[in-house]
């Protein structure tokens, strides 16, 4: 992987956001569906924003007087050797003084240092081979900061916007380069980088709920009077939902939108919105796309980077005791050199107690980081196993696509599995699974469910519509006793390049 320095810039003058936020509580408090423009927020977000550029000094002062001086020194940016893209950064700050290393999204949190809480949501250098600029972002970094020990979101005001188990199938988070729908390629120079949060899923089985009250300023292709300038943009498959702090939802891909969402109308949080789908540009794989777009720095609308608030929503939902982080996905050459990395898993008890990775080939390590190599082409899925001291268990999977430089022509397929439900199963329920490949037609997919039961056998489209409505092939499966089961499943091309996916099923006693 290729890093790049960025050289240490002259200090610029910080860059004020123009004009102030007034409060007008009426427009929330009576709903504006005949007002001829946006209501003025009424929240303020518990985290502040800085766009710096490296070497720039800037202090912010939170809602309780807190205040912090933040000094951003330095980016290192790392690419891929296949397509340049960007697969992460590291980004060097001070915070009151101290010291401290960032990754930039791609599935981190928030760190706890100097008495406050700092992400780095985005780096200018993604913009240098991207097609659009969704961030507004206009110097070197944006950080974020809360105060130190504050959840990032106001309690009570965000919820986790599907009813699903978080991490259930494939993500593409923000900043991460698409790729489920088999979109990595070695010739792809406009690289996608996810900006919002896709959340995979089974389609048509699992409802998408919203994340905030708010009012419904667009459904289904419709927009309400004086929107037209803001960030809500229609098509028949989304729904944007404005709350009180200004900031706009989208909800996006839904095979349908529920009949409750009307146009202008209050929506509470946890009220269903749609069921998951693929419509619209979804690239033929299911997912929700879920994004926040507020005020940034620059003036203008961006990107809000949403992965820790989904993260600190679904804790305060679901309660897990582990959660078991093997992402993002890789992307590489045959026989180059990939570090594969857990050290974004959590545990309730504090630190993780045993790392264990199960590879493709059977071969194993047991510790947070391992380096790998891959002799031959194809989609792979490295099963990581996290246990806290308590003994509580958790799976994720790291997917990595490899690519024979020397047979650029012949890429190896891709593939999503999904099920549903993947709450509150119980044994001897049917449980239904969906799959769907892509780059490929030949062949079929075979399921192996990890109790014993015998393999079936099934054959999706290959993605030849992306929209079409029987493009996954189903099947179902009971599990006749509790536990958690590694489900497997497979397709190979026409060349024997394979692609593997795996779902961890938890059945319920």
């Amino acid at each position: 992987m290729r890093t790049d320095s960025l050289a240490v810039m002259s200090p610029r003058p910080p860059h004020r956001l123009a004009g102030r936020i007034l409060v007008v509580a009426s427009a929330f408090t009576l709903g504006f569906a005949a007002a001829a423009k946006p209501p003025e927020p009424t929240r303020q977000p518990v985290r502040q924003v800085l766009d710096l550029d490296i070497g720039q000094t800037q202090q912010v002062q939170f809602a309780n007087g807190a205040k912090a001086t933040v000094r951003l020194v330095d980016i290192a940016v790392q690419r891929d050797t296949l397509s340049e893209a960007v697969r992460g950064a590291r980004v060097k700050v001070e915070v009151n003084g101290i010291p401290v290393t960032l990754g930039c999204a791609n599935y981190t949190l928030p760190v706890a240092v100097a008495g406050v809480q700092v992400d780095c949501s985005m780096v200018k250098a993604y913009n240098a081979n991207t097609g659009t600029d969704t961030w507004a972002l206009e110097k070197d970094a944006r950080l974020r900061l809360w105060p130190g020990g504050s959840p990032w979101m106001e309690p009570g005001t965000f919820g986790y916007p599907l009813r699903q188990k978080w991490f259930a199938t494939s993500t593409q988070m923000a900043n991460e380069p698409t790729y489920v729908d088999g979109g990595d390629k070695p010739e792809r120079k406009k690289i996608y980088y996810h900006n919002d949060l896709d959340f995979g899923g089974c389609e048509g089985l699992v409802d998408v709920v919203a994340a905030t009250d708010g009012i419904a300023v667009s459904v289904a292709g419709q927009t309400l009077p004086g929107y037209e300038g803001t960030p809500a943009r229609p098509r028949y498959d989304v729904v944007y939902l404005l709350d009180d702090r200004g900031w706009y939802y989208r909800y996006s891909h839904m095979q349908s939108i529920d009949s409750g969402i009307k146009l202008g109308q209050k929506v509470k949080r946890g009220q269903k919105v749609g069921v998951l789908g693929k419509e619209g540009a979804s690239g033929g794989w299911t997912h929700l796309h879920f994004g926040i777009v507020s005020r940034q720095p620059s003036g203008r609308w961006g990107t809000e980077e949403a992965y820790a608030y989904a993260w600190e929503a679904y804790r305060n939902e679901y309660q897990p005791k582990v959660i078991a982080v093997a992402r993002p996905h890789h992307f590489v050459r045959t026989g180059e050199k990939l570090t594969l990395d857990a050290t974004k898993s959590w545990c309730e008890a504090g630190k993780i107690a045993r790392y264990e990775w199960t590879f493709f080939d059977r071969t194993r390590a047991s510790t947070p980081t391992v380096e790998r190599t891959y002799a031959r082409a194809g989609a792979y899925s490295e099963m990581l196993k996290v246990t806290d001291p308590r003994g509580n268990v958790a799976y994720d999977f790291a997917i990595v696509q490899v690519v024979d430089p020397a047979q650029l022509e012949r890429l190896p397929p891709a593939i999503h599995p999904s099920y549903a439900p993947s709450i509150g199963t119980r044994a001897n329920q049917d449980v239904t699974f969906k799959v769907r490949s892509f780059r490929t037609t030949h062949g079929n997919e075979s399921w192996d469910f990890g109790d014993g039961s015998p393999r079936v056998t099934v054959k999706s489209d290959g993605n030849v519509k992306a929209l079409a409505k029987d493009g996954y092939a189903v099947t179902t499966h009971r599990f006749a006793k509790p536990g958690t089961y590694i489900v497997t499943v497979e397709r190979e091309n026409e060349y024997g390049m394979k692609a593997i996916g795996h779902l961890a099923v938890e059945i319920a006693p």
